[in-house]
């Protein structure tokens, strides 16, 4: 979640861009940077690393006087935390800021290194420029470049662009990432949201997934990602100095669902080494993995879902046994503990009362811990050895979704460097993990496209008096994330259950009343989950599938619905298949009249018994 900038103003705009880049502080950052046209049309840029005060130094000492100007501020992700590779970058011809992952960035780059491009940086951002470039220098005018670009980078991505020699073109493109635009009086703004625009205006836009825009003082035109010239209507900003805005969704939580693939991509990218196909922790971690024979992980509520996730993980991939407890229980059950063994606690806020307590009781035991948490300054991130920050950015409404799935990925990050550790993991085995966790912000977007068909589920939803949700293999704890969010959200009785577990209990609760939500990824035992569909369609059971493409074909069942997600490998699915879980259970909330952002009896943080 870094933030981004652009202006086309009437006198110089850094001074400006800085302002507008410290409303997005909240989103964290490491370095920052700002790039304009000077007098004679070229690109100039001062970056620095660290907050933004050390920009404004660079800046009052070699000040940029251009009237047009792109800002950023960077999580470093691809490479270090460095000037080099702070935002902007740029050739002699383009400039541009990047928020999101560009997964084919390295056979790009090397298709244009062998072209004569030479890249000065460690990111992945640094290969749009050129790509850009190529198209300028191959004879097409800016607009036509950008046009030829886009398709061809896969991921997730926000983007503004600034040329030489055109002080009045700015050019912003959204997949995956957010991105607004706000109208002035001979001016135009882009930004990351609104929250950047408001001291210059309270008129925006903001695009729609796959857009993009052509920007000039006194014009803008919107295209979609076909490249067909559209409308995107102007509405008034509620953003202000003191609240992070909701965009144009109606709630923060849908916003929060849809920034997904960019959170998620940050985090992937911090905790890996994507042009080496590694796995690299950005701490030390102070014991030896291989040395384990037990991990134990605790949490609450769907930060307990993301441990129990993450067993199937650690277990499968870095074959070491694990643990997992609700908080409230495995502080008083006082379970005996091994001297060496490591605990792992998982809190956005990082300052759950009964996690904590397990943290503090785990400790005394000569437990080393690491807290997967939200909030770098939280109590659990101060007292745990290794903190594992999931780089979610805030989370304001109160269910959970892209703390979750941030999680979801550090937890999956540190299964593999424990599984090298360990001698468990080839190096070919370890870069097709990393090229699948690459592919998942890209993914995540195409899985939010299909929102409209779950919305439609939801309508349908919301006349029931009960829910069942089944799944095997880490679809199992969705499955429990998926009726704990309609219960959270709705008020619909849910329950969620493996699905093997059918026959034992919950197929009595079957009849032509009951939707049946069945998660049933494309993986090994997709026969196996196809027996039970069959089980419940047998007893009249109103299934809804979320699956493949052709899952409900191979089922040979006639569902009542099918929510087909991406091709994709399956053992990461789980954290591009949250999405439609969480998105159904918002839909049916918000169709029933509830305030999906603060449910009724429920705080964002517990931080008591």
């Amino acid at each position: 979640m870094c933030g981004i900038v652009g202006i086309l103003g009437a006198g110089p705009v850094a001074d400006q861009i800085v302002e507008a880049l410290k409303r997005l502080e909240y989103r964290g950052y490491d370095s920052a940077g700002i790039a304009t046209l000077e007098g004679d049309g070229a690109l100039d840029r001062r970056r620095a690393p660290g907050k933004l005060k050390n920009l404004e130094v660079r800046l009052s000492n070699a000040p940029l006087r251009g009237a047009i100007g792109i800002g950023h501020t960077r999580w470093a992700t691809h490479g270090k935390p460095n000037e080099t590779n702070a935002h902007p970058h740029a050739s002699e011809r383009v400039a541009i800021v990047h928020n999101g992952i560009i997964e084919n960035f390295r056979e790009l780059r090397d298709e244009l290194a062998a072209q004569g491009h030479v890249f000065a940086t460690e990111t992945d951002s640094e290969v749009v420029a050129h790509l850009v470039t190529a198209e300028l220098d191959a004879g097409k005018a800016p607009k036509d470049a950008v046009a030829a670009a886009l398709p061809r980078l896969h991921g997730a991505f926000a983007l503004a662009f600034l040329f030489a020699g055109e002080p009045d073109l700015l050019i912003g493109a959204r997949r995956g990432a957010p991105l607004a635009m706000g109208y002035g009086d001979g001016e135009m703004y882009l930004g990351s949201d609104g929250l950047a625009l408001a001291p210059f205006t309270d008129e925006v836009s903001y695009l729609e997934e796959g857009d993009w825009m052509v920007l000039t003082r006194h014009s803008v035109e919107f295209y979609d990602e076909s490249d067909r010239r559209v409308s995107r209507p102007k509405q008034k900003s509620l953003a202000s100095a003191f609240l992070v805005d909701k965009g144009n969704y109606r709630h923060f939580m849908a916003k929060e669902i849809h920034e997904q693939p960019e959170v998620v991509g940050r985090t992937v990218a911090h905790y890996t080494d994507l042009s080496a196909g590694r796995v690299a922790l950005p701490f030390e971690l102070p014991f030896d993995p291989a040395k384990l024979d037990r991990i134990t992980i605790v949490a609450c509520g769907t930060a307990y879902i993301a441990g129990l996730t993450a067993k199937y993980w650690f277990e499968r991939i870095a074959r070491v046994a694990v643990d997992i407890d609700v908080a409230s229980e495995f502080r008083y059950r006082e379970p005996p503990m091994s001297r060496d063994g490591v605990t792992i606690v998982i809190s956005q806020s990082g300052e759950t009362a009964d996690t904590l307590a397990s943290l503090r009781y785990a400790k005394a035991q000569g437990q080393k811990i690491v807290g997967v948490v939200n909030v770098g300054s939280s109590t659990m991130a101060r007292e745990s050895d290794v903190q594992a920050l999931t780089l979610a950015g805030p989370e304001i409404g109160v269910a959970s979704t892209k703390a979750f799935t941030c999680q979801l990925a550090v937890l999956a990050c540190l299964a593999l460097a424990f599984a090298r550790a360990r001698g468990e993991l080839t190096v070919e085995a370890e870069a097709r993990y990393v090229a699948e966790f690459l592919a998942l912000p890209g993914l995540m977007a195409e899985a939010l496209k299909h929102e409209r068909d779950i919305e439609a589920v939801a309508h349908d939803l919301a006349r029931a008096r009960d829910v069942l949700y089944l799944g095997r293999g880490t679809a199992f704890p969705l499955a429990l994330e998926g009726a704990l969010k309609l219960k959270e959200l709705s008020y619909i009785h849910a329950e969620g259950y493996a699905a093997g577990e059918l026959k034992h209990g919950p197929i009595a609760l079957v009849d032509e009343d009951l939707p049946v939500i069945v998660i049933a990824p494309p993986d090994g035992v997709f026969e196996k989950t196809v027996s039970n569909m069959q089980e419940v369609a047998a007893r009249g059971g109103r299934i809804v599938l979320i699956g493949g493409a052709g899952g409900a074909e191979a089922a040979s069942l006639k569902l009542h619905a099918s929510i087909v997600m991406p091709a994709m490998a399956p053992t990461f699915a789980a954290i591009v298949y949250a999405l439609p879980v969480q998105l159904l259970a918002y839909h049916t909330a918000v169709f029933m009249g509830k305030d999906a952002d603060q449910p009724r009896n429920l705080a964002k943080s517990v931080t008591v018994e």
